[in-house]
């Protein structure tokens, strides 16, 4: 009987854990989601979909563990489970095998990712209850940004503030490292050297990428950091938090910046892109207007890091299928010989640009889980299983 081939992606969150199995070719074979966890939740495998009581984690992920055991993917027939964990820290900055001591690391992150890591630590301790033997694995949002000079990772503060934690991590970077191996395949090139890449969706980001390397990006300490997004307000002046902070509190602030801003602020309450663009209303149009102006003010910064740029990237939901958003971007990079082609955008064409354009642009599906899975693979292929 051969080995089993099959790794199982788990992406746990606060009320759910979203979970993938790929095959030894990275295929996805099967997908689905719980939701709902702390309560009357339901558990979604493809189009089937039944209510569940799921009280915590620990029960959700025996109830998936015990579907995919039906579907002949159980913990029998797993190779190993790989794990997204936001934070690494500046200690976890590869994938890694979940021992006790990267388990104690994953730990220590808490304080960086208080609204994350506890929830990736939740599903890892489950699944050592639950499936003893089955290695686990862990790949980490932070880990592409390492590659970042210190000059672009510090802030400007003393070393005592600094020991606390605050620096630039940047995330999305399980986002950004599968763009960087899916666009050369797209493309039929090799990664161009000079990458100017968007992740925008509810939450949104930007890379420069040089060499395959992140050497800037516009998360920071936190994902609150950069862009406008859809419910976060992007970069703000500390003196301004702080003003908040003295007029709200400390706990209405947080919820403030992080889900009452953004976009969702600046319209009245939509988050959603293309609710926005379907509004007509003036307060939902400034939104969008403000969404891309920083887009390219925050990438032409890129561009400074980058010393140039070759071509530029688009991925997440809105970067993937907004096309009048990408049009109203790229206008903004035009001076690069960066130009859009309208046919090519509407039909959400591989490359936006003629291939000849002087500046490509391009989008590239977001491939999360099959990054993860593949950081997984790689490691057990390397002997590090």
């Amino acid at each position: 009987m051969s080995a089993p081939a099959d790794i199982l992606v788990l992406n746990t969150g606060s009320s759910s854990v979203k979970f993938a199995v790929f095959d030894a070719q990275l295929q996805e074979r099967i997908s689905g989601v719980a939701e709902g966890i702390g309560g009357h939740g339901h558990l979604r495998i493809g189009a089937q979909k039944e209510a569940l009581d799921l009280p915590d984690h620990g029960e959700a992920l025996s109830a998936v563990l015990d579907r995919l055991t039906q579907k002949g993917a159980g913990p029998d027939n797993l190779r190993a489970v790989a794990h997204r964990v936001v934070h690494g820290g500046t200690g976890l900055t590869m994938p890694a095998r979940i021992t006790p001591d990267v388990r104690a690391e994953i730990q220590a992150c808490v304080p960086l990712a208080p609204l994350h890591n506890p929830h990736a630590l939740l599903a890892i301790d489950a699944l050592e209850q639950l499936a003893p033997d089955l290695p686990q694995y862990a790949s980490f949002d932070t880990a592409f940004h390492a590659t970042a000079p210190e000059v672009a990772s510090r802030y400007a503060l003393p070393p005592q503030a600094e020991a606390l934690g605050l620096r630039r991590y940047g995330f999305h970077g399980l986002s950004y490292a599968s763009l960087c191996r899916r666009l050369p395949e797209i493309s039929d090139a090799p990664l161009p050297s000079r990458l100017l890449a968007f992740h925008l969706g509810n939450g949104a980001s930007i890379c420069a990428i040089k060499d395959g390397q992140s050497v800037a990006t516009t998360m920071g300490y936190s994902p609150l950091e950069g862009l406008t997004m859809g419910t976060r307000v992007g970069t703000l002046d500390p003196n301004a938090t702080l003003r908040l902070v003295e007029e709200f509190g400390l706990t209405e602030t947080k919820a403030l910046l992080n889900h009452h801003s953004g976009l969702a602020g600046l319209s009245g309450g939509l988050s959603d892109m293309r609710a926005l663009e379907e509004a007509g209303t003036a307060e939902a149009q400034f939104a969008i207007d403000h969404f891309c102006y920083w887009a390219i003010r925050h990438g032409h910064s890129m561009i400074g890091a980058l010393d140039g740029c070759d071509a530029i990237a688009f991925t997440g939901g809105i970067g993937e299928n907004a096309r009048s958003i990408r049009a109203r971007i790229l206008e903004g990079f035009a001076w690069l010989g960066c130009t859009i082609t309208p046919d090519r955008n509407l039909k959400n064409a591989p490359c936006l640009t003629s291939p000849n354009a002087e500046t490509t642009a391009w989008i590239v599906p977001a491939e999360e889980e099959r990054q993860i899975a593949k950081d997984a693979n790689t490691l057990i292929a390397g002997g590090r299983a």
